[in-house]
């Protein structure tokens, strides 16, 4: 079978190929939506950018072991669950002011919804 591919446009970053290889089982149902994440962020647990977001769902911010966080974000004191993801998605700077990351937040509650349902499954 061959790769699929998939043309991502992440704010500030350019245009970036992705292949199916890149995105692990949970690929298939990951929300168009996602492809501005997955820039920066792994769903299988390598490095990137940004931390992986691989067991995201109940964990403390800022403690992915040997992912180099802004003071911020470490001492946020977040456990990421549906709500929170939902916040900070809506608006990291208002959330975790002085983070680092480069993303103006996700207007749409829709597509949030549906990129924190995502995110939520990711084991």
């Amino acid at each position: 079978m061959a790769p699929v591919r998939l043309l991502a446009a992440a704010s500030g970053v350019g245009l970036l190929w992705i292949s199916q290889g890149a995105f692990s089982q949970e690929a298939a149902s990951a929300p168009a939506e996602f492809a501005a994440c997955a820039a920066c962020h792994s769903i299988d647990g390598s490095e990137g950018t940004g931390p992986t977001l691989k067991g995201l769902a109940g964990r403390s911010s800022g403690t992915v072991p040997g992912f180099r966080y802004s003071r911020a974000m470490k001492s946020a004191g977040i456990t990421w669950d549906a709500a929170t993801l939902d916040r900070y998605l809506a608006d990291p700077q208002g959330v975790v002011p002085g983070n680092i990351m480069p993303f103006a937040g996700v207007e749409q509650a829709e597509a949030r919804a549906r990129i924190v349902a995502y995110l939520l499954t990711l084991r």
